[in-house]
C-alpha cells in the first residue's frame, strides 16, 4: 500500500496565519545538536545558514533531520541565489529558502524560476531521488511544488532599496528581508547598523513591502531596534543568533569570577564591545 506524507506548512503559509511577527532566530554553527536546541526553545522560525557558516549539504542535511520533530519553521540561506544550488537545497527538503543579496526585479525573477520546474522555470527534476518529494511519498509533489516552497529575498544594499517596489511586484517572491549589517556597508556605514540612516532605508523598505501587501522581514539583533521594526510593521524578525549567545553567554559567565584587568584576564577582556550583527 503506497505511503502518502505530508510536508509541513511553510513560512508563507505560517505567516499568512499569523496575527503577530514570527520571531525567529540564527542557527550557524553548523551543528546538528545546536540546531535541534534553537529548535526546541519555542521560537517560530530558525534560520540555517550556508552564506556565512561552515555549512554545506552533508551538514545542513543532518540539522534538517534534527530539527523535523520541533514546530519552528526552518528556513535556509543559500551562500547565493543561483539555479545549481537552489536546486540542491530544495531537493534536501529545504522548503523556505532565503536568498541573499537580491539587489533587483531581474534577478528576483531569475531566482524564482530556479525554485519552479519547467516550463515555468529551470528547476531539475529529481523528487524520486530527493528528499525534497520524500522519495515520492508526497502525493503529487511534483504538481504541488510550488504551494510547498516559498521563497523570501533579502534586501541588503542601495540598489536594493531602490528597486524595492519593483521586487515586491515580482510573482512567487513570497516575502523579503532587510540584512541591515550588508545594507549598511554599502550605504559607506560599515558596522553601523543603528545608523539614522540604516534604520530609515530599512523602514523603507518595510513601507513599500506593506503597501504591496508583501511580508517582510529584518534581522535585528538589539531587542531596541527589533521592537521598533516589528512597531513599524515587520512580519517577521530574526533576534539572535546560537554562537552569538554562546558568545556573549560564556563571556558574562567567565567576567563574573575573573574580573577586567586582572591577572589572567584574557585579551578579550580589554576589547571594545562587540558589536551586534
Amino acid at each position: 500500500m503506497p505511503i502518502h506524507l505530508e510536508l509541513p506548512p511553510t513560512l508563507r503559509d505560517r505567516l499568512a496565519e499569523s496575527d503577530r511577527a514570527l520571531i525567529g532566530l540564527w542557527a550557524t554553527a553548523g551543528s546538528a545538536v545546536n540546531a535541534e536546541i534553537v529548535a526546541g526553545s519555542g521560537c517560530d522560525w530558525v534560520l540555517l545558514d550556508a552564506e556565512h557558516s561552515p555549512n554545506g549539504l552533508e551538514s545542513l542535511l543532518a540539522q534538517l533531520h534534527a530539527m523535523a520533530p520541533y514546530p519552528a519553521t526552518v528556513v535556509v540561506r543559500p551562500p547565493y541565489g543561483d539555479t545549481v544550488t537552489i536546486k540542491q537545497f530544495l531537493d534536501l527538503g529545504a522548503q523556505n529558502l532565503l536568498i541573499p543579496m537580491v539587489d533587483s526585479a531581474e534577478h528576483a525573477e531569475e531566482v524564482v524560476r530556479a525554485t519552479r520546474y519547467a516550463p515555468e522555470g529551470t528547476r531539475g527534476v529529481g523528487s524520486a531521488l530527493a528528499r525534497s518529494a520524500r522519495w515520492n511519498r508526497v502525493e503529487n509533489y511534483l504538481a504541488r511544488a510550488n504551494d510547498l516552497v516559498s521563497v523570501t529575498v533579502q534586501i541588503e544594499s542601495v540598489a536594493a532599496v531602490s528597486d524595492v517596489q519593483r521586487i515586491v511586484a515580482v510573482d512567487g517572491v513570497d516575502a523579503v528581508f532587510v540584512g541591515p549589517a550588508d545594507l549598511a556597508a554599502s550605504m559607506g556605514l560599515l558596522g553601523q547598523q543603528s545608523h539614522p540612516a540604516v534604520v530609515d532605508a530599512v523602514l523603507h523598505v518595510i513601507s513599500a513591502a506593506r503597501a504591496a501587501g508583501k511580508p517582510v522581514g529584518v534581522n535585528a539583533f538589539v531587542p531596541e531596534q527589533a521592537e521598533r521594526y516589528i512597531e513599524a510593521g515587520a512580519n517577521f524578525i530574526a533576534v539572535g543568533a546560537d554562537v552569538a549567545i554562546l558568545a556573549r553567554a560564556t563571556e558574562a559567565l567567565v567576567d563574573q569570577f575573573i574580573p577586567s584587568g586582572s591577572e589572567g584576564a584574557t585579551a578579550g577582556d580589554t576589547a571594545a564591545p562587540r558589536a551586534s550583527y
